[in-house]
């Protein structure tokens, strides 16, 4: 074989999953699912009506494979009893239609969508389900066995066990660790079941790979790991891999699990019998890799309620291209994951069931130009020729996704797809990276050669702008028209470029010095500030390099700092001015060092930043409320020259918008006594309010003294919600329901995606994940 050509009958394809395309939710007879529950019935991608259409796709693609999935409550309403034939007879015409277009079925009976009506008997926390699930498995195959040669039974249990059950982030959100723990053991339990019932077929499980190491090691896959960070690893790689590899392929629970498992949810339902149940012979080992997991031992840090049992570590952000979703781009870590499978279990087969990307997709009228997408996929398939190389067996590379479609949570605004969908027409349109893919399936292989990355010379040409006007929307500069800004970014977008500001640097004299530019902290933002000063401190002088701390609060500071910089003092400035960047900004990036930010600039450019997800967590906060039942819900906010502010009240709007409500909008300073005026406001104009929700714990906690002075009981009358989990949310009366935003995780990701820069690395601002806290005032 050549460097680039795969083995011969290697196997192309592509995956989708039930609810994320076919819509149809409540048509010919198909009952809700906990998803329907969870984010309401969505339209989707329509495929129950289009599938041939999208069949077309996948010829047109070329590919000789599709793993799709059933619907169960398509299939058996209520999870179990009275079967719909209708959805039998749906899942009969695709296949046949597959067939008839020479495409192989691949076949996965659970992607994440139980029947609402067995949730409402325990769910998979209850060990009925999982002999429902058989007996639904084997109505299908009764059905489809004679076309459908191999199954999968179960996708990803450890998603749908501690992101359905733990973290509460999935349907049915519910958080406990026991019912987490409980629903693993089911989902297992359910799989062996289920394997008895759909042999003589060929069999296999699909299970969610990320590869766990620290953050060192994601730039030196070699480097020795002290004691502390490798039991970190290791019992961080027990709880996410080894909980479901090893009671499957060979017949136990990992020793070290018993116990974690035991402290939260007791053993007494692993029963005998069940692992020799769970450990039937598969024919397959379906991996779906996008990421590795990064960890490192933080001794402080609670537990993740993803991952019961990891109270002392902490997940890291790393220095790294991300994905839209903020995912790390570590195609390096594939043949890693795949030499470690092979290794540990030789005899089993393997498929890359899953990889692919979100990227923000740019429509122009010559197309759909998701340059991003393709190194992407590029990148790990040349990972995975590696691993085949090396000897790892791997029959075949399936892509997620065909279609742009529904994200579970996240809606729609999430991009996989080879195709894009406009969700208003149902219009499908191939993006680059579908031309791409079909030309990569015909010649069984990669080019041997990559295409050259565009130019900023390209850049300003699609833009119709100067180099110099280029450079300059580069550089932040708010000097530049915002129309000519949004056309370079535009085109930016469409051709993938990526500035290389930080390359540059390398051949410059090195100080190993770093200016780290604080400004005051502005009200609640004290345990940032000291977070930042503490881990960027750490980080960077474990890299080798000095800190230079600069406080920013004066126009003879900013003149100093800027004097400081521009006579190449320092390697590079982290600007730690949470939404006050301003001029300093420009200035910082017109002396051409790398520079990172600490929270999103005003205005757009493409000086990388580390913020905290505001739109996501007011949502997570707004939509909390709204299922406590809290139907009037207030806003109080501000400043609203902060742009953590505006993307909050985003947040808070578009959860009102999706429950077809409208906010009821208060502003204030950022203090306790305005945030109890502005709450008062709120409560005289609008006395059926029922619920609050303010960006800062500040304003929430005026609010709190607001309700108690107008006699308004917290939460019966009054729910309360704030942002940022500062140190008083908890000691409040009663404790103060919040969102967190990870101080320590912003501080670290600022200090390596730094690092990167000085490095001549391709770099990407990095969003940190909020999580709600519930407390007693909602």
């Amino acid at each position: 074989m050549s460097s680039a050509a795969f083995p011969e009958n290697f196997v192309w394809g592509v995956s989708t999953s039930a609810y994320q395309i076919e819509g149809a939710n409540a048509a010919d007879g198909r009952g809700p699912s906990i998803w329907d529950t969870f984010s309401d019935s969505q339209a989707a991608c329509d495929h129950y009506h289009r599938y041939a259409e999208d069949i077309g796709l996948l010829k047109d693609l070329g590919v000789t494979a599709y793993r799709f999935s059933v619907s169960w409550p398509r299939v058996v309403p209520r999870g179990s009893g009275r079967i719909n034939t209708a959805g039998l007879d749906f899942y009969e015409r695709l296949v046949d239609e597959l067939i008839g277009a020479g495409i192989t079925p691949y076949a996965t009976l659970y992607h994440w969508d139980l029947p609402q009506a067995l949730e409402d008997k325990g769910g998979w926390a209850t060990r009925d389900t999982a002999a429902h699930f058989a007996d639904y498995a084997r109505v299908v195959h009764d059905r489809l066995g004679d076309r459908v040669d191999t199954w999968f039974t179960v996708n990803e249990p450890w998603v749908a066990a501690f992101l359905g059950y733990g973290s509460g982030i999935h349907a049915p959100g519910r958080t406990s660790a026991a019912d987490a723990f409980r629903s693993a053991h089911h989902l297992l339990l359910a799989h062996g079941l289920a394997t008895q019932a759909l042999r003589p077929s060929k069999v296999g499980l699909v299970l969610n790979f990320g590869p766990v190491m620290t953050p060192g090691q994601v730039g030196d896959l070699s480097m020795e790991l002290p004691e502390e960070d490798a039991e970190a690893v290791a019992r961080i790689d027990t709880l996410l891999h080894r909980q479901f590899l090893e009671p499957v392929l060979r017949g136990a629970y990992p020793a070290e699990l018993l116990p974690v498992i035991e402290r939260s949810a007791g053993l007494d339902h692993i029963q005998d019998g069940d692992l020799a149940a769970i450990s039937q012979p598969i024919d397959l080992l379906g991996v779906n890799y996008y990421a590795p997991t990064v960890v490192q031992a933080q001794p402080s840090q609670p537990a993740d309620p993803a991952y019961p049992g990891s109270a002392g570590i902490l997940f890291c952000t790393v220095p790294t291209a991300v994905t839209a979703m903020g995912w790390p781009i570590v195609p390096d870590a594939l043949p890693l994951l795949l030499r470690r499978l092979s290794r540990e279990y030789p005899d089993t087969r393997l498929m890359l069931t899953e990889n692919g990307a979100d990227f923000v997709d740019v429509i122009s009228g010559d197309g759909i130009h998701d340059v991003d997408r393709i190194n992407f996929i590029e990148e790990h398939l040349r990972a995975l020729r590696v691993s085949i190389e090396e000897g790892a067996r791997v029959g075949g590379y399936l892509l997620w996704s065909l279609l742009d479609c529904l994200e579970w949570a996240d809606g729609y605004q999430r991009k996989f797809g080879v195709y894009h969908v406009d969700f208003a027409t149902q219009r499908r349109r191939p993006k680059d990276s579908a031309h791409w893919y079909r030309d990569v399936i015909k010649r069984n292989g990669l080019g041997e050669s990559r295409p050259k990355r565009p130019t900023l010379e390209t850049v300003a040409a699609r833009a119709s702008v100067s180099r110099a006007t280029a450079s300059r929307v580069m550089n932040g500069e708010a000097s530049v028209s915002s129309e000519a800004r949004a056309s370079v970014l535009r085109a930016v977008q469409e051709l993938g470029y990526v500035p290389n500001a930080a390359a540059r640097s390398l051949v410059t004299r090195r100080t190993e010095s770093i200016a780290l530019v604080l400004s005051a902290p502005r009200p609640g933002g004290e345990a940032l500030t000291a977070a930042v000063v503490q881990y960027v401190t750490s980080v960077l002088e474990g890299a080798g390099k000095r800190i230079t701390l600069m406080l920013a609060d004066t126009a003879e500071s900013h003149r100093r700092i800027v004097q400081h910089v521009e006579a190449r003092l320092v390697d590079g400035v982290i600007l730690a001015m949470p939404d006050r960047t301003g001029p300093l900004t420009e200035r910082l990036t017109r002396t051409g060092l790398p520079l990172v930010l600490l929270g999103k600039p005003p205005v757009a450019s493409l000086v990388p930043y580390v913020d905290v997800d505001n739109i996501g967590g007011a949502a997570a906060a707004t939509n909390h409320l709204l299922a406590a039942g809290r139907r009037n819900l207030g806003i109080i906010c501000g400043p609203l020259d902060l742009v953590s502010v505006q993307d909050r009240l985003t947040g808070h709007r578009n959860a009102l918008e999706r429950a077809g409500t409208h906010p009821l909008i208060a502003t204030a300073d950022p203090t306790l006594e305005s945030g109890a005026a502005a709450a008062r406001r709120l409560l005289a104009d609008n006395p059926r309010l029922d619920a609050v929700f303010a960006t800062s714990d500040h304003l929430a906690i005026g609010a709190l003294r607001a309700a108690r002075q107008a006699g308004r009981r917290v939460p019966e009358d009054l729910a309360i919600a704030g942002f940022d989990d500062i140190d008083a949310a908890s000691c409040t009366t009663p404790s103060l329901t919040t969102v967190q935003a990870p101080v320590a995780e912003q501080a670290m990701a600022l200090a390596r995606l730094l690092l990167s820069r000085l490095e001549g690395r391709h770099t990407t601002s990095v969003i940190v994940p909020t999580r709600l806290v519930v407390r007693e005032s909602t």
